[in-house]
């Protein structure tokens, strides 16, 4: 079913929210939708929030825990559990920073760490000067050409499973200036954000593979500590870890769907 370009999946049980980060929703996630409709029987919502993935509408980040607050009260399905990947995992902490009430559980996949003002201000940095680079044609062709070779180098390596794969090369051919967009006002977000105001929800943070000492990695340990929530990583994930571990990340999506019912 789709409503005002929200698709929904299943007719009842728990809401689980896909709120996307700056790609399109449509096939991000592939095998959970449906894995969770199937078991234990959730309603899936699935949304590009304004101004990213398929939407046509304009919007920045600063306004999105306030649209999706919107969408899940019109939907009249809150609270749900609310799964972020990447942009998407920021995006869920400030929703239920917000909007509390919209909110019943977070999964945060290897999310932008939004709790790092540093990180956030190097990341808009450079997502401004690629935007203004691929603003000259020719820059552009060889910028996409460089980030889909990389993109088809780490498939092979990493040998997915068919639908994974093709997600992983939509990913790969992503559109740099709605990437820009997207993450555009995340350093004065982050530089407001204080881990004590995130609500103690049950949550769950996965975290790639990196070193224990790695910025993200401190950054994400922070995170869980703040919700009082594990933080859980698996051997070889990679940022993009629900094509890489995908029957890992659907349990874990329901393990935490479980832990709200009950």
């Amino acid at each position: 079913m789709v409503v005002d370009g929200v698709r929904v999946l299943g007719g009842s049980g728990t809401p689980v929210l896909l709120p996307g980060g700056a790609e399109a929703c449509d096939g991000f996630f592939p095998g959970l939708p449906e894995g969770l409709v199937a078991d234990p029987g959730c309603r899936v919502i699935l949304h590009d929030r304004p101004g990213t993935g398929a939407s046509p509408e304009e919007g920045s980040l600063a306004g999105a825990a306030a649209h999706l607050a919107s969408v899940v009260d019109g939907l009249g399905c809150g609270p749900a559990v609310v799964v972020g990947q990447s942009l998407g995992g920021a995006v869920a902490m400030l929703l239920a920073r917000d909007h509390l009430e919209a909110v019943a559980g977070l999964v945060l996949l290897d999310p932008t760490p939004i709790d790092d003002p540093v990180a956030c201000a190097r990341i808009e940095r450079s997502m401004a000067v690629v935007e203004k680079l691929v603003r000259v044609p020719l820059l552009r062709r060889a910028l996409s050409a460089a980030l889909r070779a990389s993109s088809a180098r780490e498939r092979r390596r990493l040998d997915l499973r068919p639908d994974c794969a093709a997600a992983h090369a939509r990913i790969g051919d992503l559109d740099f200036g709605t990437l820009a967009r997207s993450v555009r006002g995340i350093t004065a977000l982050s530089a407001g954000l204080r881990e004590s105001d995130l609500p103690r929800v049950p949550a769950v943070v996965v975290t790639a593979d990196r070193r224990a000492t790695d910025a993200i990695r401190t950054a994400h340990t922070r995170l869980a500590d703040a919700l009082d929530a594990p933080l859980v990583t698996w051997p070889g994930a990679r940022h993009n870890l629900h094509l890489d571990h995908p029957v890992e990340t659907l349990a874990t999506v329901r393990e935490l769907v479980r832990r709200v019912e009950a």
